[in-house]
């Protein structure tokens, strides 16, 4: 008995840090602000409201082909759009688009009468080929986006039923406390390591209590999962330090520090995407591992904290080895133009390590796999004990 009021209070104590986590998140939430119009330019008679619109191609006025010395072809189209948001919806409007030998090497689209775009509006841009100042930006890809996501929420559904349901609920708010919660205050200029460990621990409980629902394994997975991260960000820290890396590599983050006045800490933002990617695979090993533990427990009630242990870390030692080999397939899947642009080049192996985007997805690859192989032991073996003490 008083071994179960020990864990009993363990967990009490998690979910109490957890609760207060959450209390902090709302408190730190920031307060609503109205957008502002944009001025709206007297001396152009079409000038829109806003910088960006979405549009139709109702006409193809002109299409011309160039052919440049190399024998490279540029296509040039002059496009009527009909605009279908924003202050100008209804209006049609003029665009060039293509023949600029400056992209030669790129794709350069050929739209279609019907093809639906984004518009951008330059005040000050104007030019002979881009009449009234708007320039298409791309197509839009919201509705094959939208088709995407349907068939993966069907999906979910119609595998997982209730608890399919309640991981996509999951799923929701995680992005609910990512985009209301730590962009604007990574943004607002707070510590991005604090804004991303004050969300983990509301994430946490939140989406594994969600998704496996009130449980000793999920309990178990909790605990696992927040003492897994917190070694996990301190090696990410460490290394991260020792490297000596800056943040700057990509050049989105050089875009944020020049928008931001150079206010940002775009080291502490390296830390904090470690930290926030680390969460997506601690809750498949930790509940994987504890529910491995529990239905061992239910077959042979007379075995061991330590005999369920080394028998749930076969299954474990299993997991952990396709769990790293994934791990290492995704980061260099979402690098691999990367990859290739360094294997073109001249540089040796060890050179390119020295590069600081490289660095980066190494120090991410490997801190998440450390993160992977430590939270199943440690997962497992809280398991095995938290069962022998309940009975």
């Amino acid at each position: 008995m008083m071994p179960s009021l020990k864990l009993t209070k363990v967990v009490a104590a998690v979910i109490l840090l957890c609760f207060m986590a959450n209390a902090k998140l709302v408190q730190l939430a920031p307060t609503p602000v109205l957008a502002q119009q944009p001025t709206v330019i007297a001396d152009q008679p079409q000038a829109p409201q806003e910088k960006s619109l979405e549009a139709e191609v109702v006409k193809i006025v002109n299409l011309g082909e160039l052919t440049l010395e190399d024998g490279q072809k540029l296509i040039s189209q002059e496009l009527e759009l009909k605009v279908t948001t924003g202050s100008l919806q209804g209006q049609i409007i003029t665009v060039k688009t293509g023949g600029n030998a400056a992209i030669s090497n790129l794709h350069q689209p050929q739209y279609q009468v019907g093809d639906k775009v984004r518009v951008s509006y330059f005040a000050s841009a104007h030019q002979d080929n881009q009449p009234a100042n708007f320039i298409i930006t791309g197509y839009l890809k919201r509705g094959p986006l939208l088709i995407l996501l349907l068939i993966f929420v069907a999906s979910v559904l119609l595998i997982g039923r209730k608890w399919g349901l309640m991981s996509l609920i999951g799923m929701a708010v995680s992005f609910l406390i990512i985009f209301k919660f730590v962009l604007p205050q990574i943004i607002a200029g707070h510590n991005p390591i604090l804004i991303a460990l004050i969300a983990s621990l509301a994430i946490i409980p939140l989406t594994f209590y969600l998704s496996h629902g009130w449980k000793a394994k999920t309990h178990v997975a909790v605990i696992a999962s927040l003492i897994a991260l917190v070694i996990t960000g301190l090696l990410a820290q460490i290394f991260v330090q020792a490297t000596h890396l800056t943040g700057l590599a990509s050049e989105e983050a050089g875009f944020l520090q020049v928008a931001h006045g150079g206010n940002l800490d775009l080291r502490g933002l390296l830390l904090a995407g470690i930290i926030l990617g680390t969460l997506g695979i601690l809750d498949d090993i930790t509940i994987g591992q504890a529910s491995t533990v529990s239905e061992l427990k239910k077959l042979n009630p007379k075995l061991t904290w330590q005999e369920l242990y080394h028998r749930a870390m076969k299954v474990g030692q299993d997991h952990i080895s396709s769990m790293v080999n994934t791990l290492v397939l995704v980061y260099a899947g979402a690098a691999l133009p990367l990859l290739l642009l360094f294997l073109d080049s001249s540089k040796s192996f060890i050179e390119v390590l020295d590069y600081e985007l490289i660095t980066e997805e190494v120090i991410r690859t490997l801190v998440g796999s450390i993160g992977l192989v430590l939270v199943a032991p440690l997962a497992t073996v809280l398991a095995a004990i938290w069962l022998e003490m309940k009975n």
